[in-house]
């Protein structure tokens, strides 16, 4: 049995095996063929944070593999009221046959799966989210002409941008970092991705400078500058970011034809300026969908791996 809590965790074999898996899944679903490849299985949803996204991405997901999606708040469990969540676990995993969670701290999914009789995926933690990236790969993959594309990320050094060194440490492309100083990646994180990279080929690079990460890249993407947790934090990260926002000048830095990416929401004149987020619309919203064919594909490939 396997988890997908970080990218870390799988060779890259196996990401792409998941992509492939997600492509031909997605091309079924466009055709309205819905092959029941989960059929009568239940996918417990724990929300501790709230989502657009994620819950009508996983819901709709499962459904369409033949089986029902249990929508979970805090509000709705015990875990809301006290209980450990290593007898939540242990409860809920003996009655679905996955759980997709999406919570704070990236230590309490993985004292889930660790307790865990079924299959756990993260939905989002502070520290990761790893079912987006993959959903980025896709399309990227679907878009960039380039195929061996180089990838600027301009913002906070958030569960975003780790996800993506996982994802280029692992597959092995050139990803450049450009943050504010003192918003910076966790150190342990980066030095991981370091380290995978060293495999991979993967070339990582770090800096201050929005315009000089950007400069002839392929892909070009970003993430709110206000994340949930954060409100309180607002007035002074807005002056922080001045900036970084991806406009038509910051994007004139990149190749001629070059994509952008955001995993929504966008809030138009901070990180992203209307006119480029319009230009990139149709990439933005159907990397908005490919939430949904992706997700399925990584819980077919996960359910795949049960037997193993």
């Amino acid at each position: 049995m396997r988890h997908f809590l970080t990218l870390s965790d799988f060779s890259k074999e196996e990401l792409l095996e998941m992509v492939e898996l997600a492509r031909k899944i997605k091309t079924q679903t466009k055709k309205r063929e819905f092959v029941p490849y989960m059929e009568h299985q239940t996918l417990g949803m724990i929300f501790e944070k709230s989502s657009t996204r994620t819950r009508v991405s996983f819901e709709t997901g499962i459904y369409q593999l033949g089986g029902i999606g249990l929508f979970l708040s805090s509000n709705d469990i015990q875990l809301g009221r006290g209980e450990p969540m290593k007898d939540t676990d242990r409860v809920i995993s003996r009655m679905v046959d996955m759980v997709m969670i999406r919570t704070f701290k990236q230590s309490d999914i993985e004292e889930f799966a660790e307790y865990s009789k079924v299959p756990v995926i993260n939905g989002l933690t502070d520290d990761f989210h790893p079912v987006q990236l993959m959903t980025d790969y896709l399309t990227m993959i679907e878009f960039a002409k380039d195929k061996d594309p180089i990838v600027a990320y301009v913002g906070d050094g958030n569960n975003m941008t780790h996800s993506w060194l996982m994802l280029a440490a692992k597959l092995g492309f050139e990803l450049r970092v450009a943050t504010p100083k003192g918003y910076e990646c966790d150190e342990e994180i980066v030095t991981q991705a370091l380290d995978m990279a060293k495999s991979s080929g993967a070339k990582l690079s770090f800096g201050n400078d929005p315009k000089e990460a950007v400069a002839g890249a392929d892909v070009v993407t970003t993430d709110t500058w206000v994340s949930m947790g954060q409100e309180d934090e607002k007035k002074q990260r807005l002056e922080d970011f001045s900036g970084y926002i991806i406009d038509s000048t910051m994007m004139s830095n990149a190749k001629d034809d070059a994509i952008f990416l955001h995993c929504l929401p966008a809030y138009r004149g901070l990180e992203v300026s209307e006119d480029v987020f319009e230009a990139h619309s149709e990439v933005i919203f159907t990397e908005a969908e490919n939430r949904l064919h992706m997700q399925k594909g990584i819980m077919v490939w996960l359910d795949s791996k049960r037997n193993d």
